[in-house]
């Protein structure tokens, strides 16, 4: 079984100061949520380690949520360090009989430690006395298919049940958890500084407008040019963009015909590697054609924009000499890859890592010392009220992968708006403010964290069920003071897996109980014949 005692950090100042704090609260034995706010690289894990330490001497049981299961392999070697035992794990990963052993060690106390995906929430704890939810802002514990839910919330109702401690564990954290420290809910712990001598990483844009890359290419020669410099150095370097595959549309250039799934409202990708255009919602394929299919002109499709994979073959051919690691989901499948990937940088076989948001989470690379973001506005489209907050959460989190150790790291970030709110908090490093312009944002239209949503998604078979059972949603809607339904309206994917879909949102004022609202207006309204409701409630997707 791990042991506390096993090999304890060397921690002082605020990192002491803060694990104490913690330790009480686990010592306490009773119901309190606490926010730890620390700058990345700050130490927060092993800060928290100690919270478990305090928990195992006390005889109780600790879970941890992770938002990715390809964090585990790090973290768990991590854990083995420090408590000389690896913890009990939980994910959809795990084969069948694994599971059931696991659901027993917890049932009957012997699993101590269990570190874990959401679902690890529903385990039969016999002696909770401690939850940690790590990179509480991530959207990922969002649970959006079949029972909705949300599994940072519902782990403060579970510690409730269980009158144990939670603790919520970000770099950037949401709003909604921020606007809980104001009102007084939630306790506030901050780290501020670096783990020994390590400072925070120098940020600042590109602008793409000044320096733009050769025709057809995607890197700034400035971004080029300070890889090069990185990896002359000995030191190693990354490039992040967020979009996997080749390139997110193929057109012809011919006759315009774009490829798109047949069961979606969404462009085809194309994986190069694997000679597909695949479709990410549904997860449909097809061989790259190659005559259009619409004008049968041959070799007239062509890519437009990049993927990782793009990028990653224009770094080959700029950095011939480069021993290059492509990090995304499609090319780790399980978190014994990332481990095995994880070493290869640590051993510095790696000069530069090209990843996707996978590469965001927490890892620790004491040798990387440069981060390129190679499209820094790409999550600010769209109509999501969240898209500035997650920009800058997500940016924040890669640029702090740079110069955790004692070389000072650098962050670029190619944009074409410089000068936008987000790349000025990323700059200078100001979340605190940057949060608190979005609050005020939000705080005048009753806006979460300051109102509640509520998502209504008709689902049918023909457009005709789909849009008649919205329709009557619309007609029948709740009509009471401090209570608002937007729509219905087509959906942003207005057909997923081949079925339409219209949305309707009800927004109301944070003191009103939104759940027996949307249940009387449900029973009045019958769907048409092979449609469907399903409910979100706080949804953080507006698709």
């Amino acid at each position: 079984p791990p042991d506390p005692a096993h090999c304890p950090p060397r921690l002082e100042g605020e990192q002491a100061q803060v694990a104490d704090e913690l330790r009480n609260r686990v010592v306490e034995a009773s119901f309190s949520i606490t926010l730890l706010e620390g700058v990345t690289g700050s130490g927060k894990t092993e800060i928290y380690m100690e919270a478990i330490a305090a928990c195992l001497e006390a005889g109780r049981q600790a879970l941890v949520l992770l938002p990715e299961i390809a964090l585990s392999a790090q973290w768990t070697g991590r854990f083995a360090r420090r408590f000389g035992a690896e913890p009990a794990l939980w994910h959809s990963d795990l084969g069948g009989r694994l599971r059931r052993v696991t659901w027993r060690a917890v049932a009957d106390g012997t699993a101590r430690v269990v570190v874990g995906a959401r679902s690890a929430l529903f385990l039969p704890f016999d002696r909770l006395g401690l939850i940690i939810v790590d990179e509480e802002h991530e959207t990922a514990f969002k649970q959006e298919d079949g029972v909705t839910y949300h599994a940072r919330d519902m782990a403060v109702v579970r510690a409730r049940m269980s009158r144990a401690p939670v603790v919520l564990v970000s770099a950037t954290p949401s709003l909604e958890s921020l606007a809980n420290v104001g009102a007084g809910r939630y306790r506030h712990l901050r780290l501020n500084a670096r783990h020994g001598n390590a400072t925070m990483p120098e940020v600042s844009t590109l602008d793409m407008r000044a320096d733009p890359p050769e025709r057809g290419l995607f890197l700034s020669p400035l971004l080029t040019g300070a890889i090069n410099d990185a990896i002359g150095r000995g030191e190693q370097a990354m490039l992040f963009l967020n979009r996997r595959g080749y390139a997110p549309l193929t057109l012809c250039r011919t006759c315009g015909h774009r490829m798109q799934c047949p069961n979606c409202t969404a462009w085809l990708v194309e994986h190069r590697a694997r000679h597909i255009l695949t479709c990410h919602h549904c997860g449909y394929d097809e061989p790259i054609p190659q005559t259009c299919p619409k004008c049968a002109d041959p070799d007239s499709l062509t890519p437009i924009g990049p993927g990782v994979e793009r990028i990653t073959e224009e770094a080959r051919a700029t950095f011939p000499d480069a021993r290059i690691l492509v990090m995304a989901s499609d090319t780790l499948n399980g978190p014994a890859a990332t481990a095995a990937a994880v070493e290869r940088i640590a051993r510095r076989e790696i000069d530069l890592v090209i990843g996707t948001q996978i590469v965001a989470k927490g890892w620790h690379f004491p040798h990387l010392t440069l981060v390129g973001i190679v499209d820094a506005d790409l999550g600010l489209g769209g109509g999501d009220l969240r898209a500035s907050e997650r920009t800058v959460q997500l940016l924040h989190q890669v640029a702090g992968r740079a110069g955790r150790a004692e070389a000072p790291g650098r962050v670029l970030l190619q944009s074409y708006v410089p000068d936008h709110p987000v790349m000025q908090a990323l700059v200078s490093g100001d979340f605190e403010s940057f949060m608190q312009q979005e609050a005020e944002q939000r705080r005048p239209g009753f806006w979460p964290p300051y109102g509640r949503l509520v998502a209504l998604i008709v689902s049918a078979d023909t457009p005709d069920a789909a849009e008649l059972t919205a329709r009557a949603l619309g007609q029948d809607a709740p009509r009471l003071d401090g209570v608002q339904v937007l729509g219905p309206a087509p959906a942003p994917l207005a057909i997923l897996r081949g079925r339409h879909r219209h949305r309707l949102l009800l927004r109301a004022r944070r003191n009103i109980a939104v759940q027996p609202i949307v249940r009387e207006w449900l029973s009045r309204v019958r769907p048409e014949r092979g449609a469907r409701i399903d409910v979100d409630i706080d949804p953080v997707s507006f698709l």
